[in-house]
């Protein structure tokens, strides 16, 4: 069965994720690291992607963005695509893939998801046990968020200016929701939808979306066909 394409519709927010073949790791030390987020930063300006909040992992990494263009995304993911692959490869002296095929993700509704899909993000390393904390993760948009660091990479989203009403407040409340964390079913259906490639949101949501592109934003509910209604991923 072909694969549908990837679900991208200009302004609103996107999901991303990106993972090494195999599981295998994508960045080996601080210095990798530094390298995708330049090039991050150069293909963000160059096809219009604004860069709310990342994650670096050791053999993936997510993004939550929000593109101007149908196309900007999908140029800027294989611009830094390659562009990385050619410095990983000659800096190791190796050849070959290092994704795991192409990268997948979706839009969530900004009301009902963007600030968890940015505490998901920045918790990822806890989960994995990597630090205890998120704030001791140094390869996370959560340092800017909370003040520790400014992050020219970093765009905030307009709803992330609604927690408070100067920067001190904003980032206390941003800390608090860290300190909250996710529900499990908030964390299953960030990774699913992204990882499946269906939207994450309301019946209205996904009602607006069919009316802007023409891929199905929504896995077709089972059963009684002719149904329009059609259940959020």
């Amino acid at each position: 069965m072909a694969r549908l394409p990837r679900l991208t519709v200009p302004g609103y927010p996107h999901h991303v994720i990106q993972r090494g073949n195999n599981r295998q790791p994508i960045f080996l030390d601080s210095k990798d690291r530094d390298r995708i987020l330049v090039l991050l930063a150069e293909s963000a300006t160059r096809f219009r992607v604004a860069i709310h909040a990342y994650v670096l992992m050791g053999n993936h990494f997510h993004l939550l963005v929000t593109p101007e263009t149908v196309d900007g995304l999908p140029r800027m993911m294989q611009a830094v695509g390659r562009s990385y692959v050619r410095y990983f490869n000659d800096r190791y002296g190796r050849t070959g893939t290092l994704w795991e095929g192409r990268y997948r993700s979706t839009m969530i509704e900004t009301d009902r998801y963007l600030l968890a899909c940015m505490v998901y993000l920045d918790l990822n390393p806890v989960r994995a046990g990597m630090v205890g904390q998120a704030g001791d993760f140094p390869w996370s948009s959560h340092g800017h968020y909370i003040g520790q660091r400014h992050d020219k990479l970093i765009t905030p989203h307009p709803l992330a200016w609604t927690l408070g009403n100067t920067p001190f407040a904003r980032e206390a409340a941003y800390a608090d929701l860290v300190h909250a964390g996710v529900s499990a079913d908030q964390q299953a259906a960030l990774t699913d939808s992204a990882l499946r490639g269906w939207a994450l949101g309301g019946a209205d949501f996904v009602a607006e979306l069919e009316k802007k592109t023409d891929r199905r934003p929504s896995q077709m509910r089972a059963g009684r066909p002719a149904s329009r209604v059609k259940k959020p991923a």
